[in-house]
């Protein structure tokens, strides 16, 4: 017998209010035409990894229950960049949404929904009253079941109506790159592309131009074996492995394939494609059979004192790699729980060494360290990895200082730390030059190192090259602008030649790769587009006390699980730290009172909840466990006479 998820109680469900829809033929869709299917809102915006999550934990879905089920994209975006029509447009096209887009840019359908976090789902019955809302990923499981739930509800009334939904599949697009990701230089001078939009990598001529070979069949999926039978999901970032290494592992190049959660191996011999880490499921917070969050607690990813074998592991989004001669490992930007890996392709063991998994911009000891969605990594002379740390519009750095061979990669990089040249935090952007502690990037996605030592940054969302001049006597630093008018720039591979240096700009929106030729002073523009916030709708708060409730709604069927300790856990901050007075700090009951300092005029509450559960039934020998995960950064300001109580949902 199924059992029912927790149900809102009956709202009629809000209009779907937006500037314009996208994957309809040029029709509005109206709540009124769906009634009689079940409809579920996916609020999301496409930078987010989280929201890239739940459109794939979707798709299997949506096949499934397309004559009963709509679901619909509300597109809330957090940068300025996402509000732009055309650059939703691609990003529809590059994610493969097959089901209607509402474009939300001043987020009236998200305010009427109360949305606080992407990604949010709500579900609508046939009947058209909101019955369950969610936020965060992982709810697959439950989703189906309450689909499940509906059909044979609304069925048995009559209320239920089968057919073919408002879905009008856009005109395919044809070319030789579909929307690459990175590329690398190969040492023969040709250039190998991840040409994510095409699931496969393309070998070009170093003109940047001519197909010479393609490596993977370009259907989606998880295939090893050869070019033309191998397939990968949304690759992004390669690493060219150094010879003596490539000969010990069996491959030449490094791939991070992100929506397949997995490295892969390819030698570019005969382009054979093997899986080399990642079990090709993603690893969600809490799964008790993957690595720990942290490198000091080597227990639980470790048998007999050395690290499991890389294809035993599950990954989540790995987006970047590089290879660092100082460690001897390759470093993996995995971007899909805000962490920095390892892996050593000689032995196959893959560890997080830097990272909480808590989405944000903390220095230091790699071991509390923050991060969020970083998509770069290039590697700098001295053996500092620099990183593009998207979400906090970032670059940023970690150097594994003296590095120590060990039980595994987590131990070469024990001494390693973290730092920042530019960027704020998760809720500040925008195009401003000039000194590093000052200026502004938006969404960077790729990183490289300039023969001088400086970086250049893939500025994706300001669709610009930027620079990073070290600052003399360890100043911070001057920023500047190489070029600008580019289509979402991804990556950048740095060709030295003589006393020039060109780059090659994977211009990822316009398919195609870009040479920008750098004059010899590498002098750039200072410009200043302005500085923006996001834009999401502000929480009045009172000052003084403030009840902070998380309220946690167990999947179906399923219990809190404290068989192994507290089975909760909530963490507070702030930004800035002073408008907490007090109640920061991480404890185990997922309700505090905080104390708000009246002085501070606004600011952003960050909060983490985690819950675990299990089945419920005595009876099961094995029961299934989850655990449910959450940040929240809550955009406040601080009024008298406003709501003392703030309540947030965390649903199983």
């Amino acid at each position: 017998m199924t059992t029912s998820p927790t149900r809102l109680p009956k709202v009629r469900a809000s209009e779907l209010v937006g500037r314009g829809w996208l994957n309809t033929g040029g029709r509005d869709v109206a709540l009124g035409d769906l009634r009689g299917k079940i409809v579920l809102l996916d609020f999301w915006t496409f930078c987010c990894i989280n929201c890239l999550h739940v459109l794939d934990e979707l798709r299997e879905l949506e096949e499934q229950h397309r004559d009963v089920l709509v679901i619909i994209g509300v597109h809330s975006p957090k940068f300025v960049h996402e509000a732009d029509p055309d650059a939703l447009a691609a990003a529809v096209e590059r994610y493969e949404v097959h089901h209607p887009v509402l474009d939300d840019p001043e987020l009236v359908t998200w305010s009427a929904y109360t949305a606080r976090a992407w990604p949010t789902l709500v579900v609508v019955d046939p009947e058209g009253y909101v019955v369950a809302q969610m936020a965060g990923e992982g709810h697959q499981s439950n989703v189906a079941r309450l689909v499940a739930d509906l059909v044979a509800e609304h069925e048995a009334k009559g209320t239920l109506h089968r057919g073919a939904g408002p879905y009008v599949p856009p005109e395919p697009t044809a070319g030789t790159l579909r929307f690459p990701a990175k590329a690398v230089a190969l040492p023969d001078g040709t250039l190998l592309v991840a040409d994510a939009g095409h699931h496969s990598l393309a070998l070009l001529d170093a003109d940047g131009e001519t197909l010479l070979r393609r490596i993977g069949s370009g259907e989606r999926g998880l295939v090893d074996g050869g070019p033309d039978a191998a397939r990968f999901s949304e690759p992004n970032g390669l690493a060219v492995l150094p010879a003596d290494v490539a000969e010990a592992a069996g491959y030449d190049v490094l791939v991070a394939d992100t929506v397949n959660h997995a490295l892969r191996g390819v030698r570019l011999a005969d382009g054979h494609v093997t899986t080399v880490a990642g079990t090709g499921a993603q690893y969600l917070v809490g799964d008790p059979t993957v690595p720990s969050p942290l490198p000091g607690r080597p227990d639980l990813w470790r048998t007999d004192g050395a690290p499991r074998p890389g294809t035993d592991v599950p990954l989540s989004s790995p987006w970047d790699v590089t290879w660092s001669p100082q460690t001897g490992t390759a470093l993996v930007a995995m971007a899909g729980d805000h962490q920095l890996w390892a892996f050593d392709p000689r032995t196959g063991a893959v560890e997080p060494v830097a990272g909480t998994m808590n989405e944000g911009l903390v220095d230091g000891d790699p071991r509390e360290a923050w991060f969020a969605q970083t998509s770069g990594v290039a590697l700098a002379p001295g053996g500092r990895v620099w990183l593009a740390d998207s979400e906090v519009s970032a670059l940023r750095w970690i150097d594994p200082g003296d590095a120590a061979a060990g039980a595994g990669p987590a131990d070469a990089w024990a001494a390693a730390t973290v730092g920042t040249a530019v960027g704020a935090g998760l809720f500040d952007f925008g195009h401003r030059d000039g000194a590093a502690d000052q200026a502004l990037l938006q969404h960077p996605l790729g990183v490289a190192v300039l023969p001088d030592g400086s970086v250049v940054v893939a500025d994706t969302y300001n669709g610009a090259v930027r620079r990073w001049a070290p600052g003399a006597d360890g100043g911070p630093g001057e920023v500047s602008t190489l070029a600008t008018g580019l289509a979402e720039p991804s990556g950048i591979v740095v060709q030295a030649e003589g006393d020039g240096v060109t780059l090659v700009v994977v211009e990822s929106a316009a398919h195609r790769l870009t040479r920008v030729a750098l004059p010899a002073t590498l002098a750039g523009e200072v410009l200043d587009s302005g500085a923006h916030r996001t834009q999401r709708p502000v929480t009045e708060i009172a000052p003084g006390e403030l009840a902070l409730e998380v309220v946690f709604t167990p999947a179906a069927g399923q219990k809190y699980d404290d068989r192994y300790g507290p089975s909760t856990l909530l963490k507070v901050s702030a930004t800035p730290p002073e408008l907490l007075l007090d109640g920061a700090g991480d404890d185990v009951p997922l309700t505090r009172t905080l104390r708000i300092d009246p002085s501070v005029a606004e600011g952003v509450l960050h909060v983490t909840a985690r819950a675990a559960s299990c089945d419920a039934d005595p009876a099961i020998e094995f029961p299934a466990c989850h655990l449910s995960s959450q940040d929240w950064g809550v955009p406040v300001r601080v009024v008298a006479g406003a709501p003392d109580a703030l309540t947030l949902p965390l649903h199983g």
